[in-house]
């Protein structure tokens, strides 16, 4: 199958699980701000790996868990609003990058900090 069709069955299936999972999913661990960053699907579209964003670290857990949890109704719900041959099996992941992204933003901070600092006291 074409990368071009797996990306675009990908981006589909990421705009119908944010809409499921909003709109349908009851579990009060899926609650606060919360992005579907992106869909990674195999080729055979067997497994698709969903990575998400959780904006509150505490939740995290909770909410991936919950996700796992619903994984089977998800999937019967997508398998309703898309026309697949096959319902891909949903596995849940923490995109953790806006997290690594800050981690390295404040080393920066500090190491150009420790570097301004020490130029202050050449002068």
């Amino acid at each position: 199958m074409p990368q071009y069709r797996i990306d675009r069955i990908s981006d589909e299936i990421k705009r119908v699980l944010d809409r499921i999972i909003r709109e349908e999913v009851r579990d009060p661990r899926v609650s606060g701000t919360f992005s579907i960053t992106r869909v990674e699907t195999t080729r055979d579209l067997r497994f698709a790996k969903v990575y998400v964003s959780v904006l509150e670290n505490e939740k995290r857990e909770d909410m991936i868990k919950a996700l796992k949890g619903a994984a089977g109704f998800l999937r019967y719900a997508m398998g309703q609003a898309l026309s697949l041959r096959y319902t891909p099996q949903l596995q849940f992941l923490a995109d953790l990058n806006i997290e690594y992204g800050i981690h390295i933003s404040d080393v920066l901070r500090h190491v150009l900090g420790d570097q301004e600092d020490s130029k202050g006291d050449e002068a």
